[in-house]
């Protein structure tokens, strides 16, 4: 037999608030994906429902050879990037978390300490560097300045931590090399974490503005972010904005969809051990 259970007027208070704040936080998206199905010629937020809704903004996007292009670079740049910033921070959490060496916490801190640089500081500076290393208008010149991600190594770091040691040493007893120690103990033990960082890392690639502003300057290596931004000085209609702009939040979504699993598993890790 259930149990009806009944909320307080309090419960039901903080229920309509989060239901409020959510309204808030998907109007513009449903806003932005109306426009996206209204009619070509809309050129403002309509007052009411139009009265039919098309995909021919949507179908007109994607076959734009433009926004093809810009897109494959933002996933080009961020899906290198994810790959790449993921396995150097576990292996550098690895070696922060769990191993003994000269200067280590030393190390460690400095390296945290460039998180109290702001990017604005030194974007000239690696825009002289990679100008001089003719990184302009390169995807080496996009990806490898961003590699160094502080954060994510004191994130792995922090969890690898609390991992017990007496795994790492029975396999140390077996004969395992710190290659497999690593690749079949380290990174299986650290998805959740590996998943949130992943969809973190990604987003703030995919969304980047600034770094890819900066270097990719020719039209063929402009990521999606910056190509949307020039579509504002071109005879584009406010729908065909809004399309594109529906087009590039569809692989954030996928992302998160796909990792949701991991993302949550990791938030319950962290309140346990908390």
């Amino acid at each position: 037999m259930t149990t009806r259970t009944h909320r307080t007027p309090q419960q039901w208070a903080l229920v309509a608030l989060l239901a409020v704040i959510a309204l808030l936080t998907v109007a513009p998206f449903l806003v932005m994906l109306l426009l996206a199905l209204s009619p070509p010629d809309v050129q403002s937020i309509p007052q009411e429902m139009p009265s039919e809704l098309t995909t021919e903004n949507l179908t007109g996007v994607l076959s734009s050879h433009g926004m093809v292009r810009w897109t494959l670079n933002s996933a080009i740049y961020s899906v290198a990037s994810v790959v790449v910033i993921l396995i150097t921070a576990a292996m550098a959490g690895y070696a922060f978390a769990k191993k003994r060496f000269p200067g280590r916490d030393v190390l460690l801190w400095s390296f945290l300490a460039t998180l109290m640089v702001p990017f604005q500081a030194m974007l000239i500076p690696m825009f002289v560097l990679v100008t001089e290393l003719d990184g302009v208008d390169t995807f080496w010149g996009l990806i490898v300045p961003t590699l160094a991600n502080s954060q994510a190594v004191f994130l792995m770091r922090q969890f690898i931590r609390d991992l017990p040691d007496e795994l790492f040493d029975a396999a140390k007893v077996d004969g395992a090399s710190e290659w497999w120690v690593f690749w079949r103990l380290v990174l299986p033990l650290t998805k959740p974490i590996l998943a949130t960082l992943g969809v973190f890392v990604f987003l703030w690639h995919w969304n980047d503005f600034l770094w890819p502003l900066v270097v990719a300057q020719s039209d063929e290596m402009r990521t999606l972010t910056v190509g949307l931004a020039t579509l504002h000085g071109q005879n584009v209609t406010t729908a065909e904005l809004m399309a594109a702009a529906t087009v590039s939040v569809v692989p954030c979504l996928l992302v998160f969809w796909l990792l949701q699993r991991y993302l949550v598993n990791s938030i319950t890790m962290s309140g346990l051990k908390g």
